[in-house]
């Protein structure tokens, strides 16, 4: 017997008779939701990388101390990549008699390849912000505020930078690749490559930094970074945009996760739908296979037949379903065209294959059961239609679709603590839910003697069918729970975000200040009317042991960030009580009064210098040795833009060590000529803007949001395809059903009130699960993976209620017209 082309003419059969109308259109529907999500977060996501590599001024860095190899850029170019160089060093910049030291920049043609450097053209007037069109023309000088206010220039200007003097023909307001590091960050200015050596700078043993900056297509750009990382030297380092700013990395991981939530939803929506479709074609194709058992067909046969049938139906299905999510997502995109400020890129293929593999895996786990049962089948029944389905592979069956289900819960989540979260949430929602709908039946059902005529029918209706009803509120309880999770819980996250980095986030920190200077800067912000922030001690180390043994940059061959630390110094400070937006994850703070040798270290870090609790680290502060252990760990939000620090000790132990302070604190744009004052005040003081980055993270968590919302539009139509199984499962029983009822006198206005009322007592358990599910696994989610405080949201009880009422009533009255519309007399007669 050729099994695969029976079971291509059983499905071809089965399609034109419409017996497949209900499972294809669950199918198409989730793997259409699914990869319209899919599709368009991919197309989000690249365009946040994207928009915020606009900070990094390109997709991809190349960073040495030595000049590059040739090889670098010809490689980049030959993969079709936009290649830029820069060549970043300290010098001095004089004008007169005044002196300043400044960081240059000299950029070549095609700076920067992501964003826009910004310029102000002042007159007495005016002053007007443009975007830069070129870069400095040779024999010219751009420089920035701090440039300009210190060494008292005007346009015109002319400079000494080295041996060769320049002309300032530019003031520099913002440039994207302006590190929010608190290195590098004095004056700036920005010369043409062409000049560098007219200077004379750069000799043997200067403090230089080579930059080949690349950008283009993510695949090439991804391509080019596999390949350059085989051929880097210990003095060369790559780095994109979350190997540079680690608080936009913190934002673009939370998005993701955000997004991924979304996608998720439509998973489990999938799930439910397919769970139940597939139950009605099992009841359908009882008499079939009775029919072939009876002319010898075996078990196994059977069971490749549906399998192949399975296999192929899978394919059409999820094919026509990931052409509609991409078509979908592609409207989606015209929507968003004057929303998102952004040219979205174009989506990748990885959703697509994500969505052939899931709607196959869903199918095959979730029809395994049926199809394990249908060759169980009985001969006998071709006589005796009373003769039902045995049960005996199905618990085992679906703990199958259970595992399956599960693997592509972690697998969509991208994150596998976010994917264990949300499978043993799911799995305990439908343990407790089948646990709680039998029960709530069992109760319900003893106190329908005392209800009236259609809410007793009702109740007794659901009682009859007592498997059949939990395991539709269930579905429907799981689905509504996502459906929750995406709307009112996530607008609660992202509200909680928003909190988390709040309008009037700290855009500006002073760095470098003296302990004789802090009663002068209060006075100053008390001038202007400024609350005066709290300052930070900050003494600097650089770490030579742990555990008593050497370390050095040679120790971190093998991992260039590690490396990185090691060479430089590190930020220690003291606090006698832990910061607010810290959380020790190891170990435990100390107590006010301690005066032990010990410190707490933020466990990023930790684990990327390899150490841990109990280790003692030695750090060399200007020429003298300070040691202390490790007694905890402490997990740093640094996207909250407030000052922290990876190691931090009790009071006292840094008394006789060199320190300066260090505060952040809120500027709003009106008032930004009090900090050309300041500047001017304390000439030494760093003052470090990163307003632009937290426009950046700010302007992320906006379009995360709208992205979700509208994603939510495509979510809600695999919501009604769960809607539509559920009542399509019992749809046949209704039929005969109510052919019965009918026959033996019963109007169909009765039976339109007593499956009302059966509806509304199953949308009701259906909301009521879904809302307590709903709540608790926003808090699980929001607490212990993206670290936010979620607060509880009553409405969501009444909200799941209501629409799971309205919903499964509406839905459950518009799917039955057909049962009561039918003819008894012919319904009977099919019976007999």
């Amino acid at each position: 017997m050729n099994h695969f082309k029976l079971s291509y003419r059983m499905l071809r059969r089965d399609w034109r008779a419409g017996e497949l109308n209900v499972l294809v259109l669950a199918l198409i529907i989730a793997v259409s939701g699914m990869t319209t999500v899919g599709f368009f977060a991919d197309r989000v996501e690249l365009a946040l990388s994207r928009e915020s590599n606009q900070l990094l001024g390109a997709d991809l860095l190349i960073i040495s101390s030595k000049p590059l190899p040739e090889h670098y850029a010809d490689e980049a170019s030959r993969l079709g990549l936009s290649v830029s160089t820069l060549t970043k060093f300290p010098s001095m910049v004089s004008n007169g008699e005044n002196n300043l030291l400044t960081e240059i920049k000299a950029v070549t043609e095609g700076y920067p390849l992501r964003g826009r450097v910004h310029l102000a053209s002042r007159s007495s007037e005016t002053s007007e912000i443009q975007v830069a069109g070129r870069i400095p023309q040779p024999g010219t000088i751009w420089v920035d505020e701090k440039v300009m206010t210190r060494l008292d220039l005007k346009g015109g200007d002319v400079v000494d930078v080295g041996d060769t003097q320049l002309t300032v023909t530019e003031l520099v307001v913002r440039e994207p690749d302006h590190s929010v590091g608190f290195i590098n960050m004095g004056a700036r200015a920005m010369i043409n490559a062409a000049d560098l050596s007219d200077t004379g700078l750069i000799q043997e043993g200067s403090r230089v930094s080579y930059q080949l900056l690349v950008a283009g297509e993510i695949k090439a750009v991804q391509q080019f970074r596999d390949w350059a990382k085989s051929q880097l030297t210990k003095a060369q380092r790559i780095e994109g945009i979350r190997d540079a700013r680690p608080e936009i990395k913190a934002a673009l991981e939370r998005s993701e996760k955000f997004l991924s939530l979304a996608a998720l939803a439509s998973v489990v929506l999938a799930a439910a739908a397919i769970a139940l479709a597939v139950r009605r074609f099992t009841q359908r194709h009882l008499d079939g296979c009775a029919v072939m058992r009876s002319l010898g067909a075996s078990q196994k046969q059977l069971f490749y037949l549906y399998l192949y049938y399975f296999i192929v139906l899978g394919v059409i299905a999820s094919s026509i379903g990931c052409l509609i999510g991409f078509a979908a997502q592609e409207i989606l995109t015209h929507w968003l065209t004057g929303i998102v400020d952004t040219e979205l890129p174009w989506p990748n293929w990885l959703p697509a294959l994500q969505g052939l593999l899931v709607g196959l895996v869903l199918l095959l786990g979730f029809a395994l059961p049926p199809v394990l049962n249908l060759r169980s089948v009985p001969a006998l029944r071709v006589l005796r239609r009373d003769i039902g389905l045995s049960n005996a592979h199905s618990i085992a069956g679906y703990l199958l679709g259970l595992v399956a289900l599960s693997l592509l819960f972690i697998w969509k989540a991208q994150d596998l603590k976010l994917g264990l979260y949300i499978v043993i949430g799911f799995v305990s929602a439908i343990a407790i839910f089948g646990c709680l709908g039998w029960l709530l039946i069992r109760v319900l059902s003893s106190l329908r003697h005392q209800a009236g005529g259609a809410w007793r029918y009702g109740l007794a209706s659901i009682s009859r069918r007592a498997v059949s009803s939990v395991l539709q509120a269930v579905a429907l309880g799981l689905g509504l729970m996502a459906l929750l999770v995406l709307t009112l819980i996530q607008d609660d996250l992202i509200d909680d975000w928003h909190t988390s980095l709040p309008p009037d986030a700290p855009n500006h920190f002073l760095v470098n200040i003296q302990p004789d200077q802090l009663q002068s800067l209060e006075e100053f912000f008390q001038q202007y009317g400024i609350e005066h922030p709290p300052v930070f001690p900050m003494v600097r180390g650089r770490l030579i042991k742990i555990n008593g043994k050497d370390v050095s940059p040679e120790n971190y061959a093998d991992d260039p960030h590690a490396e990185r630390h090691i060479r430089r110094e590190f930020n220690l400070s003291w606090a006698s009580q832990q910061a607010l937006d810290n959380q020790v994850v190891q170990g435990k703070w100390w107590n006010a009064d301690s005066n032990e040798a010990v410190m707490s270290i933020e466990e990023a870090i930790a684990k990327t210098i390899g150490v841990k609790l109990g280790d003692e680290l030695t750090y060399d502060i200007a020429g003298n040795p300070f040691s202390a252990k490790i007694t905890s760990m402490r997990k740093v939000d640094w996207d909250s833009f407030r000052v922290n620090f990876f190691v931090v000790v009790p009071p006292g132990l840094l008394d006789n060590y060199p320190v300066s302070y260090i505060t952040s604190f809120y500027v709003p744009p009106a008032e930004i000529a009090m900090m050309h004052e300041l500047v001017r005040t304390f000439p030494n003081i760093l003052v470090v803007d990163v307003a632009i980055v937290i426009n950046q993270v700010q302007q992320m968590i906006h379009q995360v949001s709208q992205a979700i919302e509208f994603v939510f539009l495509f979510t809600v139509l695999a919501g009604f395809s769960v809607l539509y199984a559920a009542i399509a499962s019992t749809q046949d029983e209704r039929i005969y059903e109510a052919a019965i009822f009918r026959a033996l006198g019963a109007r169909r206005e009765q039976l339109s009130r007593a499956w009302a009322a059966e509806f509304a007592i199953l949308g009701g358990l259906a909301g009521l699960f879904a809302s307590a599910g709903a709540s608790v696994l926003g808090y699980v989610i929001g607490k212990h993976v993206l670290h936010l405080d979620y607060t509880f949201n009553p409405w969501i009880w009444l909200v799941g209620t209501s629409i799971g009422v309205a919903g499964v009533l509406v839905a459950g009255m518009l799917g039955t017209r057909s049962a009561l519309s039918s003819p008894p007399l012919l319904t009977l007669r099919k019976i007999s």
